[in-house]
């Protein structure tokens, strides 16, 4: 059963059950956004989808806007779950390999369709609602941004790399993926295969950890 803890809705389900019915209405949401737009789906037309009543929207979620936070929460989770993997500094893991696999990874996902179609739906959404706007940024960039400069502080520390603010350089760092992004956001084609994608990062990690090293 997927774990709701991190969600934080203003009443978490405590029941298998509930959590079912939670999930079911996250879901069920998430499919109805993107196959007709966040204006065009009624509170109504996902209960009618999910099963249960707007009561359980109320209660989980407070309203619509609350549930589309909590979408964003629960499609985040899903989505960092394989891309931001526990790093140990001090067991002298490879950062040049932790660095590069963390972008590949997250390059595989923001290409499934599924994926960058709610991105775009973020995007659309943000444009509407500045406060939704604040709140992904905080719970979405912001957060792995300060995980990589976490480790990155670590890093410095041990002497592996010399990183005076790693959280500028932990956004440096994501920029790598900037170009593709934008490329997959706005629906151009993407013809670089696998193997030059992966050399063009790996050639960018070098570049970034070669910046980093002490003059």
């Amino acid at each position: 059963m997927q774990n709701l803890a991190y969600l934080e809705p203003l009443d978490l389900p405590q029941t298998r059950r509930g959590h079912e019915r939670c999930v079911a209405l996250l879901e069920s949401a998430t499919e109805l956004f993107l196959k007709r737009g966040f204006d065009a789906v009624s509170l109504d037309d996902i209960v009618n989808h999910a099963g249960g009543s707007k009561a359980s929207i109320y209660k989980y979620f407070g309203n619509k806007d609350g549930l589309f936070k909590a979408i964003c929460d629960y499609r985040r989770n899903l989505f960092f779950k394989d891309i931001s993997v526990p790093f140990n500094v001090n067991q002298d893991s490879d950062l040049r390999t932790y660095l590069i696999n963390t972008l590949v990874n997250f390059h595989q996902h923001i290409v499934i369709p599924e994926n960058a179609a709610f991105m775009r739906l973020i995007l659309e959404q943000t444009g509407r609602n500045p406060d939704i706007a604040q709140y992904i940024h905080e719970q979405g960039p912001k957060h792995i941004q300060k995980e990589i400069a976490e480790i990155l502080s670590q890093a410095h520390e041990r002497g592996l790399i010399y990183c005076e603010n790693p959280l500028f350089s932990a956004q440096f760092y994501f920029g790598i993926l900037r170009n593709l992004e934008w490329r997959i956001l706005m629906g151009i084609s993407i013809d670089d295969d696998a193997q030059e994608t992966d050399n063009y990062i790996s050639y960018s990690v070098d570049r970034f950890l070669d910046g980093h090293q002490k003059r």
